[in-house]
This record gives C-alpha cells, sequence and structure tokens, in this order.
C-alpha cells in the first residue's frame, strides 16, 4: 500500500476517536444526565469524579489527536507518498498524537481504578457522605457489583462511569496504535517517497 495512502486510512478513524473521545468526556460531567452535580462541583462541593476534571478525553483524546489526524489526512492528498516533507513532519505529528492517546489512556485507567464520586454509605459508613468509595479498591469493585449499590446518587453512577471511561481507554488505545503506525509509515514515506506504481511505471 502506498504510504499516502495509508496515511488517509490512519486519518479517517483517528476522527472518528477523537471525537468519541471528546463527547464521552463532556458526557462526564453528567453524571446520572443531570446537570445539577456540574452546577454543585463548580460551587466547591466536590460532586464529579476528579479524573473527568483532567480532561484528558478533551485535551489529549481529542485535540491532541486531532490535529495530528488533520496533517496526516492533508499529507495523504498531496500527490501520495512523493510528499517527503509531508511524510517527515506526520512523524512529529504523529508524536503528540501518541503523547496524547497516552495521556487519555492512563486518565482513563485511573477513572476506572478509583471509581466515581457519589454520595455513599454502606455498613461501615451508615451516614451517607460525598467522597470516593472504591478508590482504594484498586479496581477491584469491577468484578463485585454488589458493591455499586454503596453509591446512592447520582443514580446509576458506577455503570455510567465504568461505561464511559472504558470507552475512553478504548478510544485512546485504539489512537495510540493509530499514531505508532503513522510514525513508521511517515518515516517508510520520508525515506522511499514515492509510489510502487510510481516507480513501476518509471522503470518500464
Amino acid at each position: 500500500m502506498c504510504t499516502g495512502a495509508c496515511s488517509k486510512f490512519i486519518a479517517v478513524p483517528l476522527y472518528v476517536m477523537a471525537a468519541v473521545s471528546i463527547i464521552c468526556n463532556v458526557m462526564l460531567f453528567f453524571p446520572g444526565w443531570e446537570t445539577q452535580f456540574a452546577s454543585q462541583d463548580r460551587d466547591g462541593l466536590n460532586r464529579i469524579t476528579a479524573e473527568v476534571k483532567y480532561m484528558a478525553g478533551v485535551i489529549g483524546g481529542g485535540v491532541m489527536v486531532l490535529v495530528p489526524a488533520i496533517h496526516i489526512h492533508l499529507t495523504s492528498t498531496k500527490g501520495c507518498c512523493a510528499n517527503r516533507c509531508g511524510m517527515f513532519l506526520s512523524i512529529g505529528f504523529a508524536a503528540l498524537g501518541v503523547a496524547g492517546a497516552v495521556y487519555s489512556l492512563s486518565v482513563a485507567g485511573l477513572g476506572l481504578a478509583n471509581g466515581p464520586t457519589c454520595l455513599w454509605s454502606n455498613k461501615d459508613n451508615l451516614i451517607p457522605r460525598w467522597g470516593t468509595p472504591f478508590a482504594t479498591s484498586n479496581g477491584s469493585y469491577l468484578a463485585d457489583k454488589d458493591l455499586w449499590k454503596w453509591c446512592i446518587s447520582p443514580e446509576n453512577v458506577v455503570e455510567f462511569n465504568v461505561g464511559l471511561f472504558s470507552t475512553l481507554l478504548v478510544a485512546a488505545g485504539v489512537e495510540l496504535v493509530l499514531c505508532l503506525i503513522q510514525m513508521v509509515n511517515g518515516l517508510f514515506g520520508c525515506i522511499c517517497g514515492t509510489c510502487g506504481k510510481e516507480s513501476d511505471s518509471m522503470l518500464g
């Protein structure tokens, strides 16, 4: 496959993954599909899960991947892989995407491990209070759904966080792989500079 065509093949799913990351991060600000908790958090009451406020989906998996995706896509339209300068630059842009994906991946993993911020209580804590009840569980709560009942409010917040952080995790993983592939593809495009078909026609 021509390295230019490969760049286009990489850029399109990067657009999708960046959009998914941004949407998931924004949605995480509204646990239980309600806006009141985001408003209360702005008042200093800590109602939103800390990892959500790191904005990893918007900044890391979103903007830091979207910018490389645009450059990679533009590179693919400039005369196939004869565009050596564009391919060289795409290596740096792809490295930026790798950094963004790693940031998003790390925060999403941390968000899953620590669990959500919620109003919770259990047999050892009979008076409901706001906090992160699974922060010391090292993610073990994920395998025990009975513990999810500890969170009283927002409604179904554990399922909400697990679903969106898992999606963020997968999206960041795909972004990481695609950006790494583009770094290799860009290197080949920079060195080789021509498509196989072009080379064949020149030899003929």
